[in-house]
């Protein structure tokens, strides 16, 4: 029976897709743009509109995509045959619910709610569930975190923090949590639960951005920025952070810690350490 990957054209999708293939196995990956490749059945579609995907028989499903999309589609999607969901949110939900930017707000209370009714859905149907949080994702190059830091320090040589950027952080790359996703979607012990995916390792803001300059074979130069001056320096960074907010600079002495021992019980998390690299010495 094969496996269904829903976003598997993203950073997580793709590395779930890849694993799969190494495993012998031949997924369905459902995108919303024209995709082919060898070994893999691609169907064209959106869970906007499951009344129209035609998908065959599968067992497993894997989503990337926002999970509220899934719960709405799922009714209509859902073969017989499925037994396990497994699906991506964010540790946001706990870190982030109460911020400032309510747009933010709006996005997590959205993802918080599709993660009970995604729930709710598998259990009327009797199909099991895996809810993931992971913390930061990076790929390097390639995420909307990490990679983008490293952008913004490749074209200022230097990087502004807020204060000591002394709050706490776990990055986690996309293929240990693709690993992980595939993992838990075989393990009894992880069925209808909720785990963080934190990375291999706790360091503060300023030393996650440090190890970003040695990514980038650059030598470290990090600013610290007094509270009442962080404004100018969010306006000279905006640019390329075009959907960052002022909130950013503060969050840089919040800790966003969390536990890895359930998942590393119930599925073998074992997260690389944080040690990003961006290709050779320039």
């Amino acid at each position: 029976m094969q496996d269904l990957v829903v976003g598997g054209t993203g950073i997580v999708g793709g590395y779930i897709v890849a694993h799969l293939l190494k495993a012998g196995r031949r997924p369905i990956v459902l995108s919303r743009s024209q995709h082919s490749g060898p070994d893999i059945d691609w169907i064209q579609g959106d869970l906007v509109r499951p009344d129209q995907l035609t998908v065959p028989p599968f067992e497993t499903l894997f989503c990337t995509a926002e999970i509220g999309l899934l719960a709405d589609a799922l009714p209509h999607l859902c073969p017989p045959s499925l037994k396990r969901v497994v699906a991506f949110t964010s540790t946001s939900i706990v870190t982030k619910l109460e911020s400032g930017t309510a747009s933010e707000r709006e996005l997590l209370r959205r993802l918080a709610d599709g993660e009970r009714r995604l729930a709710a859905v598998c259990e009327q149907r009797g199909i099991g569930w895996t809810i993931l949080r992971p913390t930061i994702i990076y790929a390097e190059g390639r995420d909307g975190n990490i990679s983008r830091l490293a952008r913004l320090i490749q074209k200022l040589g230097f990087l502004p923090l807020m204060g000591r950027g002394a709050g706490l952080r776990q990055p986690v790359h996309a293929e240990d949590l693709a690993i992980g996703a595939i993992a838990a979607a075989q393990s009894v012990e992880a069925t209808n639960k909720t785990y963080a995916l934190p990375g291999g390792e706790v360091v503060s803001y300023r030393e996650m951005v440090g190890r970003i300059f040695d990514g980038l074979h650059r030598p470290r130069r990090v600013i610290s920025v007094p509270p009442i001056f962080w404004r100018v320096a969010f306006t000279l960074a905006k640019p390329l952070f075009p959907q960052a907010n002022v909130a950013m600079g503060s969050r840089m002495s919040k800790d966003m810690v969390f536990d890895a021992a359930p998942a590393m019980e119930d599925f073998g998390w074992k997260p690389r350490k944080f040690h990003p690299q961006f290709g050779p010495p320039g």
